[in-house]
């Protein structure tokens, strides 16, 4: 094993950046230092916060005084809080990698980089294979989204990765996280107490647990293996079977129909489903991780199935009797007629269930 003076964490106040920071703490021979713009919200263990923005190029100077051998970049941000922050989001993801890169490429103790990706790169189209390997690119163009900045952020990382070959650059394409306690745009989406799906297609969808995300962030920075790796639990479960876990009973929706919910969820801070996350829903995503699996040895300790039965134990029942499911199907379609002012909301539907997970 390498030895590693001292490793920076970034997005140390988000729960996997938190968790991470806390798990490689525990040992002695590494000074962990973790780095957010925001205090960290969970417990981060002995490792060291330092408030930092990675915008900003006094990064460097912190990696630099430091002695900084390892950095682990997870400060990228997949759901913003309303439309209104999709810039920052972008900001946050792009330029803020591009300003770490080239902190980490004028760097003279960076020996080892790991990048949190995501298998949003792969998009999701009927025109996908049943699974994608880390040699195949999105079969369409990416919407914008969370998979556009990843896609972006790997192509820098790509150059930094060539301009210094004498760093170990890694890149982990994490399948969506699922488990007890997981907050994002997917997790709200399932917890709603009226699930509104795709009419006519059933997802494959592909899940990773946070504490397998940690462990397989544990492996890199224990080696120096390089290249692009597929992370995720090898099984698949099904949209429908997925509800059925959760104990959501589903409300079909037509394709023509699909961006005017997704609107109205949006407007009513129920969830916000962006168009490139009905894409993920409508037509699903898959990964081979053979290559991770293979170069490392690293098996999941949860299944697809196992980590979304954690994250369903702890919603509030949902199941609702017929008549409210009719009632709620009443709810969208009175919305959906009325016409878009700016500021005006439809009527939020009163009802049961947890729909934040």
């Amino acid at each position: 094993m390498v030895a590693v003076r001292a490793i920076l964490i970034t997005g140390v106040s988000r729960p996997l950046g938190a968790r991470f920071a806390r798990s490689i703490a525990d040992r002695d021979d590494l000074d962990v230092i973790g780095i957010d713009v925001l205090p960290p919200k969970f417990d981060i263990g002995r490792a060291r916060y330092v408030r930092a923005d990675i915008r900003n190029a006094a990064i460097g100077r912190l990696i630099f005084g430091s002695q900084v051998e390892t950095v682990v970049h997870l400060g990228m941000t997949a759901s913003p809080d309303g439309s209104s922050s999709r810039s920052m989001m972008k900001e946050i993801n792009v330029i803020g990698t591009m300003q770490l890169l080239a902190a980490c490429q004028t760097s003279t103790s960076v020996r080892r980089l790991i990048v949190r990706s995501s298998a949003d790169v792969y998009g999701a189209s009927p025109r996908d294979p049943a699974r994608f390997t880390e040699e195949m690119t999105a079969r369409t163009p990416l919407r914008p989204g969370f998979g556009q900045d990843a896609q972006e952020i790997e192509s820098y990382v790509d150059g930094l990765a060539r301009r210094r070959p004498d760093i170990t650059v890694t890149v982990l394409r994490f399948a969506d996280l699922m488990g007890a306690q997981v907050d994002s745009a997917l997790a709200r989406y399932l917890a709603l107490p009226v699930v509104p799906t795709p009419m006519g297609y059933d997802a494959r969808l592909q899940f990773l647990h946070p504490s397998d995300a940690v462990a397989a962030l544990e492996v890199m920075a224990r080696s120096d293996l390089p290249g692009t790796f597929n992370v995720a639990a090898p099984d698949v479960i099904t949209l429908r079977q997925a509800l059925a876990v959760l104990d959501r009973p589903a409300l079909p929706v037509p394709d023509r129909l699909a961006l005017s919910v997704a609107l109205v969820g949006r407007r009513t801070g129920q969830v916000d489903m962006t168009p490139d996350r009905i894409d993920a829903i409508t037509y699903g995503r898959c990964m081979d991780t053979s290559r991770f699996a293979d170069a490392t040895g690293f098996v999941p300790q949860y299944s697809s199935r196992a980590a979304l039965e954690d994250f369903a134990a702890q919603l509030r029942p949902g199941r609702f009797r017929v008549p409210r499911i009719g009632d709620v199907g009443g709810w969208l379609a009175t919305t959906l007629r009325q016409p878009e002012h700016a500021g005006r909301k439809g009527p939020v539907p009163k009802h049961s269930g947890d729909s934040r997970g």
